[in-house]
């Protein structure tokens, strides 16, 4: 089973189909096409950051002969988006004013967006708590003054 971090939409009014289900756990296609994968989900300035250095990576191990020692330098970032890169999902769009509702665990993405919709029909089912008609004791009775010690005061009684 999988966990996806269900993120909601900014606005509380909106429909529940626009809220966002991201698979906590490895992205092989972050890790196999590093920039395309952030621009796909757009992650423009992650995107150009890994087209950037992914580039400087491969010229400077050129320059210097590395051979194939560039390629494998390139790899990093192919590796950092791999482990990372469903971090970056979900920080962006709290950076957008999404907030997260919680994880649901899932072997697939609809039965998450099923287990989803019946939390949220269970949460909404529950009664608001009952307002306590007696206040709370501590608050009722002002402090009072004197000496306390330990077990032998009784609130109320001199």
């Amino acid at each position: 089973m999988a966990a996806y971090v269900v993120m909601e939409p900014p606005g509380r009014g909106e429909k529940a189909d626009t809220t966002a289900f991201v698979r906590d756990g490895f992205a092989w296609l972050g890790f196999l096409v590093p920039p395309l994968w952030l621009a796909w989900h757009r992650l423009w300035i992650e995107a150009a950051l890994a087209f950037v250095i992914m580039g400087l990576l491969s010229m400077l191990g050129e320059k210097l002969g590395l051979g194939l020692a560039d390629s494998l330098l390139s790899l990093l970032v192919s590796l950092y988006v791999g482990l990372e890169g469903q971090a970056l999902r979900i920080s962006a769009l709290r950076r957008r004013g999404w907030h997260e509702w919680g994880v649901v665990e899932a072997g697939w993405l609809d039965d998450a967006d099923t287990r989803y919709a019946l939390e949220t029909d269970a949460l909404a089912d529950e009664a608001a708590p009952v307002q306590r008609m007696v206040p709370d004791a501590a608050r009722a009775r002002p402090a009072q003054p004197g000496m306390a010690l330990g077990l032998t005061h009784i609130p109320g009684r001199r």
